[in-house]
């Protein structure tokens, strides 16, 4: 017999906090939303994997999941957990906590994977950082995204973001009032594009590399999905911000289909 998932209902707090996002976003910039969620998989298990090129992209996705009426309960760093006051709003709000280089991940892994069959988007970044790259491409992923797929039979739905970078330094809150000064007086566009699932088939357990293997895919799938967004800067994005570092350790070799 299938299992048949009952959608996670968001608390209240997390609901506000979108809206309040939005208003937000469309204050400090112009938000265009495309693509969906095919309708089939958004009652069960569901994986958000977006590209991370800015401290403001949290604002940014949770202003676009609620233009898309999606709920999603996002893994964060710890750090985020022990602010006195935002650490309380993300645990009301169902967040997963992630304590990176600690015996933790594997414990927010599990709780990612219940979360998803419970009904819940799960939102994730793949890459684990903002991104350094230095055409702001998608970096080489960890393979935690992966293997959280790969566990619970989630499909993965990249999610492309572009413009962010020109809301919020990448040092914020250093720099933090100059960013939504300039901000307020430009209003950058910024896109978010919901994709087509990623493909994992043949991917699973004992299958050589398999965790790899579907990292590279949605990795890929990410570039895929971002390039549309940004056709007039395929190789470095016009905005360059003077405080964002550069490492080229992670860059990952895929470029945008042709087409």
């Amino acid at each position: 017999m299938d299992t048949v998932y009952s959608p996670w209902q968001p608390p209240l707090i997390w609901r506000f906090a979108q809206l309040l996002a939005r208003l937000v976003v469309g204050v400090l910039a112009r938000l265009e939303v495309t693509g969906d969620v095919p309708a089939a998989l958004r009652g069960g298990p569901l994986i958000l994997a977006a590209n991370h090129i800015s401290p403001f992209d949290p604002i940014v996705l949770a202003a676009a999941c609620r233009e898309r009426r999606i709920a999603p309960r996002i893994m964060a760093t710890g750090g985020l957990f022990r602010a006195p006051l935002i650490g309380t709003a993300m645990r009301r709000a169902g967040h997963i906590r992630v304590d990176r280089g600690t015996s933790g991940v594997h414990r927010a892994l599990d709780d990612a994977a219940s979360a998803a069959a419970g009904g819940a988007a799960v939102l994730v970044y793949p890459e684990g950082r903002i991104g350094l790259d230095p055409g702001m491409w998608p970096e080489r992923g960890k393979t935690g995204t992966a293997r959280l797929a790969l566990a619970c039979g989630a499909p993965v739905i990249p999610v492309a973001q572009w413009g962010s970078h020109e809301v919020l330094p990448y040092r914020a809150p250093r720099g933090l009032l100059g960013g939504v000064v300039r901000a307020l007086l430009r209003r950058p566009t910024v896109r978010v594009h919901f994709g087509a699932p990623v493909d994992l088939s043949g991917l699973g357990h004992g299958v050589p590399g398999a965790a790899r293997t579907a990292t590279d895919r949605i990795i890929d799938a990410l570039t895929d999905t971002l390039a549309p967004l940004r056709p007039d800067e395929p190789d470095r994005p016009r905005y360059v911000d003077p405080g964002r570092p550069v490492d080229t350790s992670r860059s990952h070799r895929r470029r945008p289909a042709a087409g």
